[in-house]
């Protein structure tokens, strides 16, 4: 009897800016990396990333470069042939992949980024992955703002080449409509760190001391990100947090710096040096920040707080899938348009421009109303899951590719390259 053989493996691509210090984006991959090996146990995963050394060593999977480098300082003459030729290497890989997916992730915004960098770069899986017959998914994306009118061309293309997009909050689709994409079959689910599990952590203080409330904190300087150009809008947050933060120590509360970024180090060491300048002295106990290494390290700091206060995105969230009630001060609508739906909307300032006499009065009604706030919290929290289940189903359904024939099974695909 002649032996069968076996179909090859499904192979899938993850693409995002993954292993670079960003815990939230980070937590987006895990989540999706966690719900393939589960329904596709079989697959060949790839991550096509900014660091894949780091993202090999943390996630066992097979890793590529997708190459940004360069840009903030390349002259025109360097950036037109070397992106041309990042494109060429991209094309390599046409035929190799089954699926090209991007989890989660704020990845159709421009912050901190040209039009010759994460743009390019979208459109360049894409047209590829659509060349070699692959499948491209957005999912549970945060898209806008892009300000830049070729990002916005560049990325609007890129997600106009898949076969399935859904958005983690309605203000992303309508920015996608707003800028000329046919949104009108795509879905808003949340974003996918809500299906990661929550640590089993207690609910309180564990010492019975005083309240503990969580400060978020982000080194922001500004949309485009440049220390260079955004030192003044960064000097000016880090004021007003710690003139925030020496209201609490001084009304008796605890504090736990809580970052969900690696880069984050820099502004808990600031708001410490600021706040031991305004105070003279500042107790140890009164002033915690430890790092975190996972958005599963945030929740477990997050969990001996009372109420959160926070500038991350991912931060917010895993306050929220603790049933934490959150203060937002968000750089982007994202923070207001998840906030409003688990029922906090009157909590939000922007980074920019945030009130501290009104912050201070934010917390203090939220505060007196945190029992009613955090069961409205919960039951959001644990719809978002099961509408992420909902979404892992459609998916199984229309987007992993059936086995191929035996004889489409031989041809060798390219073997993986750093593009540099």
């Amino acid at each position: 009897m002649t032996a069968v053989a076996a179909a090859p493996p499904v192979r899938i691509a993850l693409f995002g800016l993954f292993g670079c210090g960003n815990l939230g984006n980070d937590g987006s991959f895990a989540a999706m990396l966690e719900t393939l090996r589960r329904v596709c146990p079989e697959a060949e995963i790839t991550c096509i990333c900014a660091n894949p050394e780091e993202v090999e060593r943390l996630y066992g999977v097979r890793a590529l470069r997708f190459g940004l480098q360069g840009e903030a300082s390349a002259a025109w003459q360097r950036i037109i042939p070397d992106k041309l030729g990042n494109w060429l290497r991209v094309l390599r890989y046409r035929g190799y992949f089954d699926v090209l997916i991007f989890p989660g992730t704020g990845i159709l915004d421009d912050f901190g980024a040209g039009p010759w960098g994460m743009p390019l770069c979208i459109l360049g899986w894409c047209f590829a992955s659509r060349l070699g017959g692959a499948k491209i998914a957005f999912v549970s994306i945060g898209a806008g703002p892009i300000h830049h009118p070729i990002s916005r061309k560049l990325m609007k293309w890129g997600a106009r080449l898949a076969h399935y997009r859904s958005y983690r909050d309605v203000v992303s689709r309508e920015f996608m409509d707003g800028i000329g994409l046919d949104v009108s079959r795509d879905p808003v689910f949340p974003d996918l760190a809500f299906a990661l599990p929550v640590p089993a952590v207690p609910a309180q203080a564990p010492d019975g001391g005083p309240p503990v409330i969580g400060l978020g904190v982000m080194s922001y300087f500004g949309w485009s990100h440049d220390p260079a150009t955004g030192g003044a809008i960064y000097r000016t947050y880090l004021e007003k947090l710690a003139s925030f933060a020496a209201w609490l120590l001084g009304g008796g509360y605890r504090i736990r710096v809580l970052m969900s970024d690696l880069a984050d180090a820099t502004a808990a060491r600031d708001l410490r040096l600021a706040l031991a300048a305004e105070l003279r002295e500042l107790p140890v106990e009164a002033f915690v920040a430890e790092a975190a290494f996972s958005l599963g390290d945030v929740m477990r700091q997050a969990a001996a707080t009372e109420l959160v206060v926070a500038t991350r995105f991912h931060t917010v969230v895993c306050a929220l899938m603790l049933g934490k009630p959150v203060i937002s001060l968000g750089y982007s609508s994202k923070n207001d348009a998840l906030l409003a739906e688990m029922g906090l909307g009157e909590y939000c300032q922007h980074v920019e421009r945030f009130d501290v006499p009104l912050l201070i009065d934010q917390f203090i009604a939220l505060q007196r109303d945190r029992g009613r706030r955090q069961r409205k919290i919960r039951d959001t929290a644990l719809l978002y899951r099961e509408r992420l289940k909902r979404q892992e189903q459609a998916l199984v359904g229309n987007l992993l590719p059936a086995p191929r024939r035996l004889g489409a099974a031989t041809a060798r695909a390219p073997r993986l390259r750093p593009l540099l």
